[in-house]
């Protein structure tokens, strides 16, 4: 796992338990921009359909591979994983570098804040 992992964890922790204030208003909006880049195959809504990838509704703190109506790769479903803000940094730094045989495609995010910035975005949605 990269060395930046821990840090960027805490960095997630100590931003999704922020209060909303003007700065976590703009880290949102960032946020919601980041994830444009993740809504091409996934959907973020509460009975969202899935697309290419799994509608990821409700997953932070959720057992990964459980979406109902989605194939996974063999390797993530063996991968056990939990998608809490240790596993999503991870995940979004570098899908691959976490799941070897995944069938994610995404290349991953390169800046720390943006990754902090998408998973409290998909906590404020109900990610």
């Amino acid at each position: 796992m990269p060395h930046r992992m821990p840090m960027l964890a805490a960095a997630a922790v100590l931003f999704l338990g922020a209060g909303a204030g003007p700065a976590a208003a703009q880290d949102l909006a960032n946020g919601e921009k980041v994830w444009k880049k993740c809504k091409a195959c996934h959907t973020l809504e509460e009975g969202g359909k899935n697309k290419i990838g799994p509608n990821l509704f409700g997953i932070i703190g959720a057992p990964a591979g459980v979406v109902e109506g989605f194939k996974y790769s063999k390797a993530f479903l063996e991968a056990g994983l939990t998608w809490d803000d240790a596993t999503l940094t991870a995940w979004l730094v570098d899908p691959k570098d976490v799941v070897k045989g995944t069938k994610m495609a995404f290349p991953g995010l390169k800046k720390d804040e943006d990754i902090a910035d998408v998973i409290a975005y998909m906590a404020s949605q109900g990610g």
